[in-house]
């Protein structure tokens, strides 16, 4: 079933004096086109360093200043945030936790190679599934800065200290690698990598004293790491962008009338007026209602009717504008034809 999702927001300012620019919102495809025969959809963590990186994993911990369970808080929760979401998406009959455990062959922050298509046929087959949705890396990385400021000395019971402070100032990235594999044709349908940044900030009488303010950021860590699951479901999803627009507003008191009718909203009013003036003697004015008929139709959801009236104002009126609409147009519904094989129940 076809979907097309409007939000029209007109300006109250001329961007010349014969037009007036409106924004539309409309539905862009999905980065990701997943089968529209998949329907059962299995999530497996593969983000624990193999066996052989373990001794390197360790020491990359303990240079960065990473906790010993940062990164296992972090997965879970990114785990947790996919989970939630592909369960709210009614394309999927069955969004099912893989138990086994994958265990990566790289550490801190790479793709490792992908699962042999043995083992994604034998766990889909296992479980029922039709996609493999991997946590294949997540990684945080996390380093200190430290300053000393002069001045604003504390007060302790012992007195008052000298106006030195320490501060720490910490920088986590947080990394995560994702991928999608869909054993039915041996294709991995995505692989990417998402990056997020928290910084964090404390002040004491000593370094000690600072970097221990910092120790929070295990929560930090898991909230941003459950967004990040979140976000990347996300890419299954079409989504909307605002585009620019505008219409024409002079030429007859038609246009002055349809213009004050537009600017309340009342389009429909205001394309009763423009289609008059499509039957004008004079070939400007004609022109100008035939583009203005192809934007209403575009916020009316009508992309075939949309392009039809830009050509008729490109190819009858040699209306210059019409014919960059007509690109626009038809580029919009190529998307279009994507967007519904997308949301395809």
């Amino acid at each position: 079933m076809k979907k097309t999702h409007y939000l029209i927001i007109v300006t109250a300012v001329m961007i010349s004096c014969k037009t007036q620019e409106i924004y539309i919102n409309v539905v862009e495809p999905a980065p990701v086109t997943l089968p529209p025969e998949a329907r059962k959809a299995g999530i497996a963590d593969r983000s624990e360093a193999a066996k052989g990186a373990k001794a390197l994993d360790v020491l990359d911990k303990v240079l960065t200043l990473e906790g010993a369970e940062l990164d296992r808080a972090g997965a879970e929760a990114s785990l947790t945030g996919l989970t939630e979401k592909l369960s709210e998406n009614k394309r999927f009959e069955k969004v099912q936790t893989i138990g086994e455990k994958f265990p990566s062959v790289s550490i801190s922050g790479t793709f490792p190679p992908p699962l042999d298509w043995q083992v994604v046929e034998r766990i889909c087959k296992e479980n029922d599934i039709d996609l493999l949705f991997s946590l294949e890396a997540f990684d945080t990385d996390t380093r200190i800065d430290y300053q000393i400021i002069k001045g604003g000395g504390q007060r302790t019971f012992l007195g008052a200290l000298a106006g030195i402070e320490h501060q720490a100032d910490m920088q986590t990235l947080v990394k995560t690698a994702w991928r999608i594999y869909y054993p039915a044709g041996h294709i991995i349908v995505d692989e990417f990598p998402l990056i997020h940044s928290i910084k964090f900030s404390a002040a004491g009488l000593t370094p000690v004293i600072a970097a221990a303010a910092l120790i929070d950021r295990k929560e930090a860590v898991k909230r941003t790491g459950l967004r990040a699951g979140q976000m990347y479901a996300e890419r299954i999803l079409p989504y909307e962008i605002t585009v620019e627009r505008d219409y024409y507003v002079r030429g007859t008191d038609n246009f002055r009338i349809a213009m004050r009718k537009a600017l309340s909203d009342n389009w429909d009013e205001a394309g009763e007026l423009w289609k008059i003036e499509t039957g004008n003697s004079k070939p400007v004015i004609a022109a100008r209602a035939c583009y203005n008929m192809a934007i209403i139709a575009e916020i009316k959801g009508s992309l075939p009717t949309a392009l039809e009236w830009a050509k008729k104002a490109y190819e009858d009126y040699n209306l210059r504008r019409a014919l960059r609409y007509i690109r626009i147009i038809e580029h919009r519904m190529r998307k279009e034809e994507i967007v519904n094989f997308q949301e395809q129940k």
